[in-house]
């Protein structure tokens, strides 16, 4: 049964919304600027029953703390370089083993789909979490949309490749374009999202904007951003770490406190904004879902599919 973890924060130590509004409009230019947003990003959305009941990091926490290689290595290079990114007009090709294949508009990929919020534990490889409020859809509705035809068995996504807006592209560092991959079964999964906000707006740049993929029992470099493309295929696809280095990063990427980094033990983590010395904590299987997943995984070693 997954226990809720424990933390020492209190709504109070959660940054106010006008605090924040206050704070986009600044960085924007102005109200005016914020009020001028893309037609996709109306967010009428419910609050979601799989939700946790843990109390969210601040907005500031989690849009200064990223891992988003496209805008530079280091955490705090998305919150200063994102900017540049264009993310209206936004369009996702949706091709491979499905019914409606193209190339669809965001607004119209998403017409039909409910936003739900969903406060979901967010963990990273390099053991530090965060409690994130993402508004999203489930993918599995996306995938129904479109329909899957019997042959598909996974799901490949790819980031967008523009080094003109994208510093950290014009830099050999990775294989561009980011690549990113599920199971079908993990993708149809209630639990998996395709977010399309944080904190009642729609998502900041340097979090994944237009549209990310969410999947809370895995580490977060599984949770793909800025999607452009979303590929039905019959054979297990190579996702970018993996191709890097298969040794550190596998396909699945579960989150498993029994199985350790090469380079350091994934048994304990430290949550965002709690400082260097904060109280670490015990890692959960699956990140604390594994009521909902662990029978995806009946029959498999999990150190083997790590």
């Amino acid at each position: 049964m997954r226990q809720p973890w424990k933390n020492d924060m209190n709504w109070s130590d959660v940054t106010p919304k006008a605090a924040w509004l206050n704070r986009r409009q600044l960085i924007a230019g102005g109200a005016a600027a914020v009020a001028a947003g893309p037609a996709w990003a109306k967010l009428d959305y419910k609050t979601s029953a799989l939700s946790t009941d843990e109390t969210p990091n601040t907005l500031e926490e989690i849009t200064t703390y990223n891992n988003y290689y496209e805008f530079g290595t280091r955490k705090s290079d998305p919150a200063a370089n994102a900017h540049t990114l264009k993310t209206d007009p936004w369009s996702v090709e949706i091709a491979g083993l499905v019914d409606k294949p193209g190339t669809y508009d965001l607004a119209e990929l998403m017409t039909g789909l409910p936003l739900e919020e969903r406060i979901y534990r967010f963990r990273c490889v390099e053991a530090w979490s965060m409690v994130i409020p993402w508004i999203g859809f489930e993918l599995g509705k996306l995938l129904e949309k479109v329909g899957t035809q019997p042959g598909a068995k996974f799901l490949r996504m790819e980031t967008v490749v523009r080094p003109e807006e994208m510093v950290g592209q014009r830099s050999r560092i990775l294989d561009w374009p980011y690549v990113e991959g599920l199971r079908l079964d993990e993708a149809m999964h209630p639990l998996t999202i395709m977010a399309t906000g944080l904190y009642g707006e729609e998502l900041p740049n340097q979090n994944g904007a237009p549209i990310r993929l969410v999947v809370p029992w895995k580490y977060g470099f599984k949770s793909i951003k800025s999607v452009v493309k979303i590929e039905l295929v019959a054979e297990q696809p190579v996702n970018t770490w993996q191709a890097i280095n298969a040794r550190e990063y596998g396909f699945y990427s579960n989150v498993n406190p029994e199985v350790d980094h090469p380079r350091w033990s994934q048994a304990s983590e430290r949550r965002i904004g709690g400082g260097l010395f904060a109280k670490r904590i015990d890692t959960q299987m699956f990140n604390g879902y594994g009521d909902q997943v662990a029978s995806l995984y009946d029959g498999m070693d999990l150190t083997k599919n790590y």
